[in-house]
């Protein structure tokens, strides 16, 4: 399949939050990535559910919604409702980790797991057939624009084989530090979604880098 591209508007103008959502609905993003976070969870407090009901209003494409918070089991179906089509929530923070993936399954969204810099992917081998897509975490939740950590590649490639093994259909979905500079190089390595904030909305024209992110290599040869 095609890699997607689902810009963060955790990076965004909030002052001005509608025309960046309108500049993702007409440019060749696939996806609007949303992070909610509870100031618990992560050391940041973010986007709420007023927000989300906000973006989802003026979004022409599918809300990516990730819940770095505690107990999200008890707002899925407030996020649903609020617009979102998938929902993603960390394995570090779900004791019941399978029921939670199955009732954001029941809710008809696509079920996601994150896992932290500090997680190793074999921890998510026995839920791994339940589940849409995996996240693997780049950087350390919580704040826009750190760099990349280089192990995310020897995760990517531990994925890559369960997904092989067990879920041939698994999205494997890459948050932290993405950009042009080395989305061919996650690519190669298997993930085929991405998540890029600051690349997008710090950029001169972020049209055109989610362009570029989308078709790399191409663009910047042209």
């Amino acid at each position: 399949m095609n890699h997607l591209v689902a810009p963060s508007i955790l990076a965004a103008d909030f002052a001005n939050l509608q025309r960046d959502i309108e500049l993702i609905n007409n440019s060749e993003a696939d996806l609007i990535h949303v992070d909610v976070m509870d100031g618990m969870f992560v050391p940041n407090i973010s986007l709420g559910l007023p927000v989300v009901k906000a973006v989802y209003k003026h979004a022409k494409k599918p809300l990516d919604v990730h819940l770095m918070i505690v107990q999200p089991e008890r707002y899925l179906k407030d996020f649903k409702e609020a617009g979102a089509a998938s929902i993603t929530v960390h394995y570090e923070a779900c004791p019941n980790l399978h029921r939670t993936v199955q009732v954001i399954k029941e809710l008809g969204c696509k079920a996601c797991v994150a896992i932290n810099p500090h997680t190793t992917v074999a921890l998510l081998e026995d839920i791994i057939l339940d589940l849409d897509m995996v996240l693997i975490m780049s950087v350390n939740p919580g704040f826009g624009g750190q760099k990349f950590i280089d192990n995310t590649y020897k995760k990517l490639a531990d994925i890559k084989a369960l997904k092989r093994r067990y879920n041939p259909e698994l999205l494997i979905e890459v948050d932290g530090g993405v950009d042009e500079t080395n989305i061919a190089k996650l690519i190669d390595a298997g993930a085929n979604v991405f998540v890029a904030g600051n690349a997008v909305f710090a950029s001169a024209d972020p049209s055109a880098t989610i362009a570029s992110l989308k078709h790399p290599g191409i663009l910047s040869r042209s």
